[in-house]
């Protein structure tokens, strides 16, 4: 009977012990309630813009972009003029290392080679370039285009023009009309991650409904990809 005893005592302490082990273990894991993590995993951040246009305060649909003059990537400076005969302007506020980014750079290739011919080109922006990033500078957009023989102007935004388009993700796409005017605001297409399973390419389809003369639609989605440094 005392050994039965002395036995259960035993397992008593035991279970007390472990119960306070892993309660201790969770604390420190920050296991939330309900066994339900919330929010973005740490060190991450939302892909998807979180902010209205409005909130933004850039541009609009139907809104008339302002021409602006930057320092493309073969040290000339470019404007919007300077593509003779442009039908529209696929203008894409885009960056080196952005994983997002990088993930459309091939589909943003295929897109000029396909509509440049037409009439719309792909004018690439990078926003986040700066003379101290060494991994976003001038010289590293050079070695990126290089390495991926851009087709397109890669253009340094030292005159901020992302903030006037309203632009807080990278990538994020402005497609503009002949006038300049603002026709479509948002993302390439609706699966950045794989391309072969894009269903809906929101760019390619608001170029067919300009060229049918008829207003893309839609004409607005959310941006997804990595925040524009200053956003």
């Amino acid at each position: 009977m005392k050994k039965n005893s002395i036995f259960l005592t035993a397992i008593i302490l035991l279970g007390s012990f472990l119960i306070t082990t892993n309660t201790f273990a969770q604390e420190r894991k920050g296991t939330p309630q309900n066994g339900e993590r919330k929010g973005q995993p740490r060190g991450g951040h939302n892909p998807e813009q979180t902010k209205t246009i409005e909130e933004i305060g850039g541009y609009k649909i139907g809104d008339v972009a302002t021409d602006f003059k930057l320092k493309n990537i073969d040290d000339k400076l470019f404007s919007l003029s300077d593509i003779k005969d442009a039908k529209g302007y696929i203008i894409v506020f885009t960056c080196n290392e952005c994983p997002f980014a990088k993930m459309y750079e091939d589909r943003l290739i295929a897109l000029h080679n396909k509509y440049a011919p037409k009439g719309y080109s792909v004018v690439a922006i990078n926003p986040n370039s700066s003379a101290e990033n060494e991994k976003e500078n001038f010289e590293a957009m050079k070695k990126r285009a290089n390495e991926k023989r851009f087709p397109f102007v890669y253009l340094v935004d030292e005159g901020k023009v992302f903030s006037k388009y309203g632009a807080v993700r990278t990538p994020h796409v402005f497609l503009l009309d002949k006038e300049r005017k603002v026709q479509y605001i948002g993302a390439i297409d609706n699966n950045s991650r794989a391309a072969e399973s894009v269903t809906e390419k929101y760019v390619e389809n608001a170029i067919k409904a300009l060229e049918s003369g008829e207003k893309p639609n839609p004409n607005l989605t959310k941006a997804i990809g990595c925040p524009v440094k200053g956003n």
